[in-house]
């Protein structure tokens, strides 16, 4: 069984692979964009009118794991509530490496810093409003 996040970005979506890219060094497996689906533009009601080039699905990956992703409705106005992505990254370093990324753009919800548990330990909102928890294991 796999488990696997799936973000609805409403119209940002390609806007967000590019900042995962540079942020988190992601790379983009696939992408079918509503142009290319077998109705065409528009036909399962989810692409803006007038917007075929929008991302109906894709799929990233960042380290060991696969995100999907789509436009969704295409509000622009994402929304993410109650779900946090958990980032383990090597070390202290790249921990603030991550943070920092994210954070250009976003909110900060817990600064990244020292805990009981991690080195190095921060939760960030970026600019698409998703919550990340970013954590350097225990050396």
């Amino acid at each position: 069984m796999l488990v696997q996040p799936y973000l609805f970005f409403d119209g940002r979506c390609e806007e967000a692979l590019a900042f995962y890219q540079k942020a988190l060094g992601a790379e983009v497996e696939m992408m079918l964009r509503f142009k290319d689906g077998p109705e065409g533009p528009g036909a399962d009601g989810c692409a803006a009118p007038g917007d075929p080039d929008k991302i109906m699905h894709t799929s990233f990956r960042i380290g060991d794991t696969v995100v999907m992703a789509s436009d969704g409705n295409c509000t622009g106005n994402p929304q993410f509530s109650g779900i946090s992505l958990s980032l383990t990254v090597a070390d202290k370093a790249a921990a603030d490496r991550a943070f920092t990324a994210l954070a250009d753009g976003g909110q900060v919800q817990m600064p990244l810093g020292e805990t009981f548990f991690s080195p190095a330990f921060g939760m960030v909102a970026d600019r698409f409003g998703v919550s990340w928890m970013i954590m350097a294991p225990p050396a």
